[in-house]
């Protein structure tokens, strides 16, 4: 049994503030190890379900955050950018299951650290008309692969997003947030051994498989700047909602590697901190 973790920072056990999570921040190194604990604890609970091979794609900012040296010595790392499919860079249909380890709530909602791939500057996304954030477009983008997400750590709400988008997929809150930088704090032990038993249980039952065809899908996204949007109507296929709203159409995971290329392109036209 193959198993791929996606690994986002926001979500991980006691971690709360931007100076957690990012590289400038005092506690970042803090986070850095947090992060670290609580993969592997999944990847105790992937072994002890009998999983044969383990990718850890880092996911969070940017994408150099976990050490390789406090991993555990099983996993395969995946570290650094740019990555053409991002969050889920080296994921295919040759992997079982799926899973996302310190996973946020989407943008507007009171999730800790919420928002949705780049700070304030998107405030919103839809795929096929259904509000989406990181939770939804990996799922889906990882269905279209041909893997199943099976479990989802992080905040309580992130958990209640993912349960909403699927409610086949297993989550284990690590914290309850109390704000968007508060959270009441599950004990760092009782979280990891959570995260373990819940890998293990969900990975020992039964995976989904013949995961229903995708066929085109239509991913719109609403810029807070109207630049942004502008811009993007230059490449081939994207068109205009209105002046900050953009969309695309076309089979996963094609358009998810087009968001990409409409991240990059916004990262180059703003220069706005991921929290404020």
């Amino acid at each position: 049994m193959r198993v791929y973790f996606s690994v986002d920072m926001e979500g991980i056990t006691g971690l709360v503030d931007s100076h957690d999570v990012q590289p400038d921040g005092r506690d970042y190194e803090h986070g850095r190890l947090m992060m670290a604990e609580d993969v592997n604890a999944a990847i105790r609970g992937a072994l002890a379900a009998g999983a044969t091979g383990i990718t850890v794609n880092d996911a969070h900012g940017p994408m150099r955050n976990l050490r390789s040296d406090l991993l555990h010595p099983v996993a395969r790392l995946i570290r650094g950018k740019p990555k053409s499919m991002g969050m889920l860079e080296g994921l295919d249909d040759t992997y079982d299951a799926a899973i996302c380890i310190g996973y946020h709530s989407r943008a507007g909602t009171s999730g800790v650290l919420s928002h949705s791939f780049m700070g304030h500057e998107i405030e919103d996304l839809w795929l096929d008309d259904r509000p989406v954030g990181e939770i939804g477009l990996t799922q889906a983008t990882a269905a279209a692969l041909g893997v199943p997400v099976v479990l989802l750590s992080g905040d309580d709400t992130a958990c209640a997003e993912m349960t909403a988008w699927d409610s086949a997929v297993q989550t284990v809150p690590v914290k309850y947030a109390r704000g968007r930088f508060a959270a009441e704090l599950r004990p760092v032990a009782e979280a990891r051994d959570a995260i373990e038993a819940a890998v293990n249980a969900t990975l020992s039952g039964a995976l989904p498989t013949g995961l229903p065809a995708t066929g085109p899908t239509t991913l719109a996204v609403r810029w807070q700047s109207a630049a942004v949007a502008a811009t993007l109507l230059d490449l081939p296929g994207v068109t205009a909602r209105d002046d900050r709203t953009v969309e695309i159409s076309g089979p996963l995971p094609d358009v998810y590697r087009q968001f990409r290329v409409w991240m990059t392109v916004a990262t180059a036209l703003t220069n706005q901190p991921p929290y404020c």
